[in-house]
């Protein structure tokens, strides 16, 4: 039982109020944020990316599916596992569903991940996801892209991971979300990507749950998110 401060309802309107302030002054930061994360240059793509999809081979031009703008999900699921990561799935479980919403905002939406199509595919069939997925096992995008370990970080026992050299923190496979634009001539663009705690605002589940008196309780767990299941598992 969580045991809290009880007051009249007038009293907690005047404290509703008082905090309806700083929300909507993040708002307002988060909107100037989201401008300038706009406003970043640019780099261009000029390596020849090819994956594995339900079509066959595919290049980084034909993920957009004839739109200007790519969001890339970096999946977690190395080539030896027989499951994609928890915690990846757990995002993936807010985000299947919405890529026809996207669409209609010139945005295509795609998770890549680098174990071989034939796992994806029945990792997918046992979830019940819809989105589109690909394997990266035939390019170097994973690790150019800073979400899978390169031999160079192995051997020196560094990983360059959300812009920094550090201890590798996940192991071979790390999560992140990267974004692409495409011009009307089919020349590609690296506009953004982030990673770590970057992914936290894209996870819907977590937001609600920051709604609550509880939150999202995770400060006595060996690690955040050490709680979370595929969605299958908290029946068993």
């Amino acid at each position: 039982m969580v045991k809290h401060t009880v007051v009249s309802q007038q009293e907690w309107i005047e404290e509703r109020k008082r905090l309806l302030a700083k929300e909507k002054e993040f708002s307002r930061l988060r909107d100037e944020l989201s401008r300038e994360r706009r406003n970043l240059p640019w780099v261009r793509v000029e390596k020849p990316y090819v994956f594995d999809g339900p079509q066959g081979k595919a290049t980084l031009a034909d993920l957009f599916a004839g739109l200007h703008q790519l969001i890339v999900q970096h999946f977690m699921f190395e080539p030896s596992w027989t499951a994609g990561c928890k915690s990846c799935s757990f995002w993936a479980d807010g985000f299947n569903g919405f890529a026809s919403h996207l669409e209609q905002r010139d945005l295509a939406f795609v998770a890549v991940s680098i174990a071989p199509l034939e796992k994806l595919n029945a990792f997918k069939r046992r979830m019940g996801w819809t989105f589109k997925w690909v394997s990266s096992a035939s390019s170097d995008f994973n690790q150019d892209f800073h979400v899978t370990q390169t031999d160079e970080e192995r051997a020196r026992g560094q990983t360059d991971y959300n812009y920094r050299l550090s201890a590798t923190p996940f192991g071979p496979e790390r999560p992140g979300i990267s974004v692409f634009y495409r011009d009307d001539d089919g020349t590609i663009f690296h506009t953004y990507s982030c990673y770590a705690r970057g992914l936290d605002m894209l996870n819907a589940a977590y937001h609600y749950l920051d709604l609550t008196p509880i939150g999202r309780d995770e400060g006595g767990l060996p690690h955040p998110m050490a709680w979370v299941r595929l969605h299958d598992d908290y029946s068993r």
